[in-house]
């Protein structure tokens, strides 16, 4: 298998005056210029070198957009402090006279291929390390000003410059950046590949106001008996309520605690698993709790704790992350159900406008949720036949994957090893 230097992925471009200075890695990094009417005069895309400058204009440019929580200064920079060995990480940069008007993190990291040429895929704010992008990133994109333009003029930047094998990961993006992205790699002779589709279902609070603010009101009526059960039940045992998390400390406490209902749920196969998770999320919960942006409550009765929910909060919005739930064996008592209407009722309360639990499964989300936004990972690059035998090797691991949640746990431990053989991201 032959390689081709990265310099095939980026030509030299003199830019004006630049915030880096010059550099070279991995051969030359600067993009050339990509030009945009009247908003985007160039994107460039350097090896990252200055945390510290980056978060300066991170911020700067945060303050004056629109953007999710995802593309926040404190998920970004968590993210990037805790990023693996070996991690490229560059920075993708878009100015308009000057102004820097978009951001973004993109590495570069090399992968298996079938073909005669060594692939390199290039991910927009993940690392390309599949245990470490569990902590899976969503609402995905680029900060930036004016966005539709901006957002285009960075992904022609990068399609126009993949070879090969070449791939640009985009991962949990709305519809909207999937149709940029599949413009931008028509224009580039390249195609698009939905590697796999969901949603972030959610509660719009707008509708549940417009009956009087009564949240378990706009339940279904199966779902309003098994709350009102559960909470009877629970209620036997001692009062029930829904305790905020106030101090770090408080916080952190809660963490470990969800952290052991978690696995002793779902063990090996759980986000805990991967070892990167715990030191990552302890920084962010650490930084995030004094300014309001992490939430983490515990759902009591008595003083016991039954629940632990950890939510980020951005813009009236809270994004529910992670939970993790003490079960028993009476199936009448619905830990989760109860923590998670307790915590959407306190978010009306606050006059927040609306509670997401984010893209993957789970039961109690479609019986609480009113709305839904959809949300796909996608590959970009050259139609070629060792793609399509990859598609079809990526089908056969999904569904050795679906067969192994019914065999024996001997049969499912062989799969896993036969997994790990399988080539491709698995999100």
């Amino acid at each position: 298998m032959t390689s081709h230097p990265s310099s095939d992925l980026a030509q030299t471009l003199q830019l004006g005056p630049s915030v880096f200075p010059p550099r070279r890695a991995f051969g030359p990094l600067a993009l050339e210029r990509e030009s945009m009417p009247e908003t985007v005069t160039d994107v460039s895309l350097d090896a990252l070198e200055s945390i510290a400058w980056l978060e300066t204009s991170w911020k700067e440019l945060e303050a004056r957009v629109t953007h999710s929580f995802f593309l926040s200064w404190l998920w970004i920079g968590t993210w990037l402090r805790h990023i693996p060995d070996g991690a490229r990480p560059h920075v993708l940069v878009a100015r308009s006279s000057g102004k820097i008007v978009g951001l973004a993190i993109v590495c570069r990291r090399r992968a298996w291929s079938l073909g005669p040429h060594t692939r390199t895929r290039w991910l927009l704010n993940e690392t390309g390390d599949p245990r470490f992008d569990r902590l899976f990133i969503e609402y995905n994109g680029i900060l930036a000003e004016q966005s539709d333009a901006i957002m285009s003029a960075g992904l022609n930047a990068l399609t126009s410059r993949l070879h090969r094998s070449d791939q640009l990961v985009l991962s949990g993006i709305d519809p909207d950046l999937e149709a940029t992205a599949s413009r931008a790699a028509g224009r580039a002779g390249l195609v698009t590949e939905v590697k796999q589709a969901d949603a972030a279902l959610w509660v719009d609070f707008a509708p549940v106001r417009q009956r009087g603010g009564d949240y378990r009101a706009t339940l279904g009526r199966s779902t309003r008996q098994a709350v009102s059960r559960a909470m009877r039940l629970y209620a036997e045992r001692g009062p029930v309520e829904l305790r905020i998390m106030e101090t770090t400390a408080e916080a952190l406490a809660a963490f470990d605690l969800l952290s052991d209902f978690h696995r002793s749920r779902w063990g090996r196969r759980g986000a805990f698993a991967n070892p990167g998770f715990r030191p990552f999320h302890e920084d962010l919960i650490a930084r995030g709790v004094p300014t309001g942006a992490v939430r983490i409550s515990r759902t009591m009765v008595g003083n016991e704790t039954i629940g632990v929910v950890y939510n980020f909060v951005h813009d009236g919005r809270v994004l529910n992350y992670q939970s993790g739930f003490l079960y028993e064996s009476d199936s009448r008592l619905k830990p989760g159900l109860v923590s998670h209407v307790l915590a959407i009722e306190d978010s009306i309360a606050r006059g927040e406008s609306g509670y997401d639990f984010l893209a993957g499964g789970g039961g109690h989300k479609s019986h609480l949720a009113n709305r839904e936004q959809a949300m796909t990972w996608i590959a970009v690059g050259k139609d070629s036949p060792e793609r399509h035998i990859e598609a079809k090797l990526r089908s056969a691991k999904r569904m050795l994957r679906t067969i192994a949640t019914n065999v024996p746990k001997k049969t499912a431990a062989l799969y896993s090893v036969l997994g790990g053989l399988v080539p491709g991201r698995s999100v």
